[in-house]
């Protein structure tokens, strides 16, 4: 007998074997985990998940977060380093960057100073409160450097919500959308975010997912977040995409 009240399942359920590929577990680089003690509680939550394989995200972002390959590269190595002395091995762990389309992004991109998702695939990103003047010639430029651009969390950005055609307009371009699996609850950053990440999920724009999870709370946040088969069925196939391109 239909019901208005269909009945909901946790996303946690779901999540073994997911490699996120967005997210903030180095310590002290960013304003994700602020120690190793806080990644280590990171990766055991995680854990409990069935989520083991992570490229971690730290942000480049010029002016705020000045980091670099090689400044990466030294907390990567220590993280692992802690990793291996606590007998933690069975998390798999590799290293990339956010990187802001900001003022220095084209710089870094030409000097071959970003770091790629698996050696093809480029995690970018916005302001939150305004497009990146250079978008466009950002984008051409990744493009010619032989990478193909992840805009990280597309449902986030507000100003675009009213002008929803730009987003069928950036695919076109050869854009890809990686979706932030805690937009799927409004605790997270609010209703209007969860209501576009479902919208697009609908609309089959979305090519990945991550978690960017930043500290303990968020992760306990994804633990929470529930969704009506419509949306699950419509994620499923983009979590296994995920694990394909990157495990």
């Amino acid at each position: 007998m239909f019901t208005f009240f269909q009945r909901k399942v946790y996303l946690a359920d779901y999540l073994h074997g997911l490699v996120d590929i967005h997210n903030h577990i180095l310590p002290g680089i960013d304003d994700g985990a602020k120690s190793v003690e806080d990644s280590i509680a990171l990766i055991d939550g995680f854990s409990e998940l069935g989520v083991k394989s992570f490229i971690c995200t730290p942000h480049i972002m010029h002016n705020h977060y000045d980091n670099t390959p090689n400044t990466i590269r030294k907390v990567f190595a220590l993280l692992l380093k802690d990793l291996e002395k606590r007998g933690i091995t069975d998390t798999s762990l590799d290293v990339a960057a956010e990187h802001m389309i900001d003022d220095n992004f084209e710089n870094i991109l030409q000097k071959n100073e970003v770091m790629p998702l698996h050696k093809e695939y480029l995690l970018v990103e916005m302001s939150f409160l305004q497009p990146s003047f250079n978008f466009e010639t950002a984008i051409e430029e990744v493009a010619r450097q032989h990478y193909f651009p992840i805009l990280a969390h597309p449902e986030r950005y507000m100003y675009y919500h009213q002008k929803y055609g730009k987003y069928a307009s950036m695919k076109s371009n050869g854009i890809l959308f990686q979706l932030n699996l805690l937009s799927l609850a409004p605790e997270s950053y609010g209703s209007n975010i969860t209501k576009m990440a479902e919208k697009m999920l609908g609309d089959n724009l979305i090519d990945f997912v991550g978690t960017d999870v930043h500290h303990v709370r968020q992760l306990a946040l994804l633990k929470e977040v529930k969704l009506s088969a419509k949306v699950l069925n419509k994620l499923l196939p983009i979590m296994e995409r995920t694990i394909h391109t990157f495990y």
